[in-house]
Order: C-alpha cells, then sequence, then structure tokens
C-alpha cells in the first residue's frame, strides 16, 4: 500500500528584485563611482574652462572682429561669425576627448587604481565610462552655450535642420571620445598621454576649421580634410545650420571612424 502523494503548493511569489520588470537597474558600485568620478570632475576649474568657457570666449572673440559680421562672398554669403559657431562646437569636442579625459584615465592607471578597483566589486570599465560620459556631456553643454551666445550676442540663427545638426553633434561627440579613449589605449603614462594628445590635437583642430573654415578651403584640401571625423563634422554641422539635412556620406565617415577608433582602442586598451 503506497502513501497517498500530496502536491506541493506552489511558492508565493517574494519582492520583485530592482529591475525584475525589465528594465536593469543601474549597479550600486556603477552609481558611486559616477557620482565620485562627477565630484572630482567639477574640482577640476581647468579642464571645465577650456572644455565649457574657452571655446565661447573664442566664439565673443571673433565675433569682435568688425570684418566677420559682414556677409563673404568666399562662403557663399554668409558671415564669418556663422561658420565659427560649428566650429567652436566641435573645438569643445576636441578638448574634451584628446586634452581631459586621456590625462586622468592613464593617472588612473599609472597609480594602479584601475588594478586595485578590478579586485572589487567595481569594475574599472565603470570608471572609463563615468569619465567618457562626463566629457561627453560637458562637450554637449559647451555646444549649447555656444549656440545660445552666438544667437544671442551675434544674431547668429539657429540650426534650422534641428534634427539632422543633433545627429551630427552626438556623432562628433561619440568619434571625439573614442579619439580620446584610443589615445588613453597607446599610453602607459599621463606625460605620454599629453605628448600624444597635443600631436593629434592641433591637426583636428585644423581638421575642425579653427584656423580656416573648411567652407573656405580650396577643393582639394577640403576633399581631403572631409575625410577626417571633425572635418566631416564640421560639413554636417553646416549643412544642418543651413537647413539641408547632412549629407549621409558625412555622417557616414563619422560613423565608421567611430567604430573603427572604438575598435582600436578596445584591442589596445589595458586596464594596467
Amino acid at each position: 500500500m503506497t502513501a497517498p502523494t500530496t502536491k506541493a503548493a506552489p511558492a508565493s511569489p517574494g519582492p520583485a528584485a530592482p529591475g525584475a520588470s525589465g528594465v536593469r537597474a543601474v549597479p550600486r558600485p556603477t552609481l558611486a563611482v559616477l557620482k565620485a568620478e562627477t565630484r572630482l570632475f567639477r574640482r577640476e576649474p581647468g579642464a571645465l574652462f577650456w572644455i565649457l568657457a574657452f571655446p565661447t570666449l573664442l566664439l565673443v572673440i571673433l565675433g569682435s572682429i568688425p570684418s566677420f559680421r559682414d556677409p563673404e562672398e568666399s562662403l557663399g554669403g554668409i558671415r564669418t561669425i556663422d561658420v565659427y559657431v560649428p566650429v567652436t562646437v566641435l573645438l569643445a569636442m576636441i578638448m574634451a576627448g584628446l586634452q581631459a579625459m586621456p590625462p586622468v584615465v592613464t593617472g588612473y592607471r599609472e597609480r594602479g587604481i584601475l588594478r586595485r578597483m578590478s579586485t572589487t566589486p567595481v569594475r574599472p570599465s565603470a570608471l572609463l565610462g563615468a569619465q567618457m560620459g562626463l566629457h561627453g556631456v560637458a562637450a554637449l553643454a559647451s555646444a549649447l552655450l555656444s549656440l545660445t551666445v552666438g544667437r544671442l550676442v551675434f544674431d547668429v540663427v539657429l540650426p534650422r535642420q534641428l534634427a539632422g545638426y543633433v545627429l551630427a553633434l552626438v556623432l562628433a561627440v561619440l568619434a571625439a571620445l573614442a579619439l580620446g579613449a584610443l589615445v588613453s589605449a597607446l599610453s602607459r603614462t599621463s606625460k605620454i598621454a599629453n605628448a600624444i594628445g597635443s600631436a593629434v590635437f592641433f591637426p583636428m583642430m585644423f581638421s575642425a576649421g579653427v584656423w580656416l573654415p573648411v567652407q573656405a578651403m580650396p577643393d582639394a584640401l577640403a576633399n581631403v580634410v572631409e575625410l577626417t571625423p571633425f572635418g566631416a563634422a564640421a560639413q554636417a554641422l553646416g549643412e544642418a545650420a543651413a537647413g539641408d539635412w547632412p549629407g549621409w556620406a558625412h555622417l557616414g565617415i563619422l560613423a565608421v571612424w567611430t567604430v573603427v577608433l572604438s575598435a582600436a582602442a578596445n584591442r589596445w586598451f589595458r586596464w594596467e
């Protein structure tokens, strides 16, 4: 004779874990790193000045030149100051990607902070992600400041093709951060990061049109410059500001540069 079998009652569901609804919550250690890095970032007046203030200050200085407020035939009848608003937007990205972020990341590696973090619940990638996020937000804030000052002080027309402008802006920021990540990957110390960053800094400034707007370059030179990330970004932002959708070729160049630079940084990046 066998004993009667009883079915076990189904277990009552307990309280739902954070993120159980399908949205993954950000781990607390990652949030702690982000908060700490934000506090440290706010205490760096040099980086904040060069990313946030310097591009707009340069725009004000250039706009104070009377000839820059007059239409130029070589620029298609638009004013030079109108062309320099996208240039100052890109300058903030170059500052963030090449001058500000790499020394910080390589300094953490040089002092063994990343190696020690690898033994804790906090992953070194959380610190790198926080740095890239903070510098990206600072570059976007600087872009907004340049657009605002250009509009209020020099009557520069706001981008007529807003969606295209935002798309080009985001791709340009991603390309700048990917370039900064590659510099960080190739640099064993903060001194080397400064040296590599400075070597790349001036060609990128030239391609962005800091000394000569891309629109005013000879055709042969402009065709070469447009193949660089910031040359393509300058053209895409200029087209969107004029009311046209950015050329797909320029957007494609930005996307390709972002993928290539990110892959190279991932290939050669070392935490220690």
